[in-house]
């Protein structure tokens, strides 16, 4: 017989979330993941101006901003049938990076280092450096990185004017060009940024962080000279043998990011074992256990409805089921390096699949691969030539943006008629892993990472479900917007 505890609401956490714990024998018997709040964005844009969804979406969420942005815009060049010259395509990219940046370098620092103070661990050889260093809010981790996470997003008034809610970021490009004299400052705080990175996340220089193949080399570079919180997590992470937690599907997918002309740096596809066909058209959401009105069979997000039904049987979350084939995917950092091919992402899932200590060390390898990409996009920057063109769709169009926010992979998707936005559906990276089980009764990717973890009926429950829960680095804003 099980015991259902439920869990929520979780701190360090973007918006609202809570799980419920079927517990029996000692582990979890079976997850539910719920998320609580509905927000009705896509609603909200039904009649309204195709452009009016560049000032609406971007405010679904105040982190996650730009990618909002980002996705809106590059389904509203598609909706029109236009390419930003290569000034606004750089830009778009230098723009996106730094909030991803940002956002991988705050989850690691201010929403899971902290776990690792937590009484719980109270006499592992560890515990002590982990408190002094992480501890929320007087930690002297969170003392050094919200200065340098401040001065690195000072780039996003030079390159988007505000953050977050820009409007600079538009179809035909982007709408703030930059003289010669704000690219240097750029390039400056490019340095300062590496040199943060180099000296206290890593205790080594990026590329030959991003050199790192194997998980042979990872461990020679933790016991390695140089210090760096990189090292510290992985000392952690070998203690509480967190490769071998919140193993999900371990199918994969990343839609691409970053566009460099005739390709994307992080190239979309779908990992399963190995590279597995991926078609955006065979994406379906399903509404069975979610809080709105079924539609029949699922549907493709460009054909979808949001209509919300606040009492229905068997539903319990505000969060849609996306499947792609109907099978669950993984997204995020760690998907996005997979199917890469990053030698590392590959040599950490081939093992153990994906874990907590994976996804976290994908995030911060990330660190490593793009800031000299945005080092180099600067160089190509052209001051005086063209930065945006002017854009308007069609009274009748429709039109996709698929981009790679920080938590993985955002779609939207856009239909016209007569001059209005007839239809507007947005997948966030969340909606894909934190979504209830579907028709067929499969379980989301968390609701799958969760499932087999220790834990009691009775007692407090075991730090490692937060570890695993904040390993995916939800935002639940985005996730029922």
């Amino acid at each position: 017989m099980s015991t259902r505890r439920i869990v929520g609401p979780f701190n360090r956490v973007e918006g609202d979330l809570e799980i419920t714990l079927d517990i029996a024998d000692g582990k979890v018997e079976a997850a539910y993941v719920n998320s609580p709040l509905y927000r009705g964005f896509e609603q909200i844009l039904q009649g309204k101006l195709p452009a009016d969804a560049l000032v609406l979406v971007p405010r679904i969420c105040g982190i996650c901003s730009v990618a909002q942005s980002a996705a809106s815009a590059l389904a509203l060049a598609d909706a029109a049938g236009v390419e930003p010259p290569n000034n606004g395509r750089l830009a778009a990219n230098l723009t996106l990076a730094t909030e991803n940046m940002a956002d991988h370098l705050t989850h690691f620092y201010l929403f899971f280092m902290p776990d690792f103070a937590r009484a719980d661990y109270a006499g592992r050889h560890w515990h002590a450096a982990a408190v002094e260093r992480f501890r929320a809010t007087v930690g002297s981790a969170p003392n050094q990185v919200l200065p340098a996470r401040a001065r690195f997003m000072q780039m996003m008034g030079l390159l988007a004017g505000k953050w977050p809610h820009t409007l600079a970021v538009q179809p035909g490009g982007s709408t703030r060009p930059l003289q010669s004299s704000e690219i240097f400052r750029l390039h400056r705080t490019l340095r300062e940024f590496r040199q943060f990175l180099e000296t206290v996340t890593f205790g080594a220089g990026l590329e030959e962080v991003a050199a790192i193949a194997d998980r042979t080399q990872l461990e020679a570079y933790r016991i390695g000279a140089g210090g760096g919180d990189l090292r510290a997590f992985l000392a952690i992470a070998a203690d509480l043998d967190l490769w071998h937690l919140g193993r999900g599907t371990d199918r994969f997918m990343s839609y691409g990011c970053y566009n460099e002309g005739n390709q994307r740096m992080f190239p979309a596809g779908l990992w399963h074992g190995a590279a597995a066909t991926f078609d955006v058209g065979a994406i379906l959401e399903d509404t069975t256990h979610a809080w709105y009105a079924a539609a029949g069979l699922p549907q493709h997000p460009a054909e979808g409805s949001t209509l919300p039904v606040a009492e229905k049987d068997g539903a319990y979350s505000w969060c849609k089921a996306p499947r792609l084939a109907g099978q669950v995917v993984e997204t995020g950092a760690l998907a996005r390096q997979v199917v890469a091919g990053h030698p590392l992402a590959r040599d950490m899932i081939e093992g153990y699949g994906g874990s907590v200590a994976a996804r976290v060390v994908a995030r911060l390898l990330e660190l490593a691969l793009v800031l000299p990409a945005m080092e180099r996009w600067l160089n190509e920057l052209v001051p005086g030539e063209p930065w945006c063109i002017n854009v308007q769709p069609a009274d009748e169009t429709s039109g996709v943006g698929l981009i790679e926010a920080a938590r993985g992979s955002l779609g939207h998707w856009i239909t016209v008629r007569r001059g209005r936005i007839h239809n507007y559906q947005i997948i966030a990276p969340t909606t894909w892993n934190f979504s209830p089980r579907d028709a067929q009764g499969q379980p989301g990717a968390l609701e799958q990472a969760l499932a087999g973890l220790a834990a009691s009926a009775t007692e407090p429950l075991p730090a490692a479900i937060h570890h695993v829960v904040r390993s995916f680095d939800p935002c639940m804003v985005c996730t029922v917007h």
